[in-house]
C-alpha cells in the first residue's frame, strides 16, 4: 500500500477524531464512523488523489501558466465530481439507499462546493507552484486535517441532525393528529349526550 494511501487514510480518520472529540464533544465515541473515514482514505481517496495529481502534472507540466491550469482542472473538473462521490460513498457505508443518497446530494452539494471554493483554490495554487509532485498529496493532506473535520461534521453530524429533526416533526405530527382525534371523540360524545337529554 502506497504512502499516499496511508497518509490520506490516517489524516481522514484524524479529521473525524477531531470532529467527534472537539466539535461534537461526544461521550460515546463512534469507532465505526472513524473506520469509515480511514477505509475511504486508504482504499479509495488516497489512490484517486495519487493518480489525479500525476495526471494533471503530466498534462500541464511545462506549459504556460501551468499552476493556474492545474487549479482550474482540479477545482472545475475534479472537485465537483469527487465531493458528491465522497458523500455518496459515506452514505452507502452507513447503509443509506440510493434515493437517500440522491436527496442528500441535491441538498448538500451547493453548500459543500461553496465551502470548498473558500479553501482549496488558494491552497492548490500554492501547492502546484511550490511543492514538488511527489509531495503534493501530503501537502494537501496536511491542510485536509481541517477540511476533513468539516466533512466529517457535514457528512455525519449534520446528517444525524437532519434525521433528528425529521423524527421530531413526525412525533409532533402524531401528537397533533392524536389531539385532533381526542377532540373529535369528545365532541362526538358531547353531541350524543345532548341528544339523549333532548330525547
Amino acid at each position: 500500500m502506497s504512502t499516499c494511501a496511508v497518509s490520506t487514510g490516517t489524516l481522514m480518520a484524524t479529521g473525524d477524531c477531531i470532529c467527534q472529540l472537539l466539535i461534537e464533544r461526544t461521550h460515546n465515541y463512534d469507532f465505526h464512523r472513524t473506520g469509515r473515514f480511514l477505509g475511504f482514505g486508504l482504499f479509495i481517496g488516497g489512490p484517486i488523489f495519487r493518480v489525479w495529481y500525476k495526471t494533471i502534472d503530466k498534462v500541464f507540466r511545462g506549459t504556460k501558466y501551468a499552476p493556474v491550469k492545474m487549479v482550474i482542472a482540479d477545482q472545475g473538473c475534479f472537485a465537483p465530481v469527487f465531493l458528491p462521490f465522497f458523500l455518496g460513498t459515506m452514505g452507502f457505508l452507513r447503509g443509506e439507499t440510493v434515493d437517500e443518497f440522491k436527496n442528500q446530494v441535491k441538498k448538500d452539494f451547493i453548500p459543500v462546493m461553496k465551502a470548498n471554493y473558500k479553501v482549496w483554490p488558494a491552497v492548490q495554487i500554492c501547492n502546484f507552484m511550490f511543492v514538488p509532485l511527489q509531495h503534493r498529496v501530503l501537502a494537501v493532506n496536511l491542510v485536509s486535517i481541517f477540511w476533513n473535520t468539516y466533512l466529517a461534521w457535514f457528512a455525519e453530524t449534520k446528517n444525524k441532525d437532519d434525521l433528528n429533526l425529521i423524527e421530531q416533526e413526525l412525533i409532533l405530527h402524531e401528537a397533533v393528529h392524536e389531539s385532533h382525534e381526542t377532540q373529535t371523540s369528545k365532541s362526538t360524545s358531547s353531541t350524543t349526550v345532548n341528544e339523549s337529554v333532548v330525547s
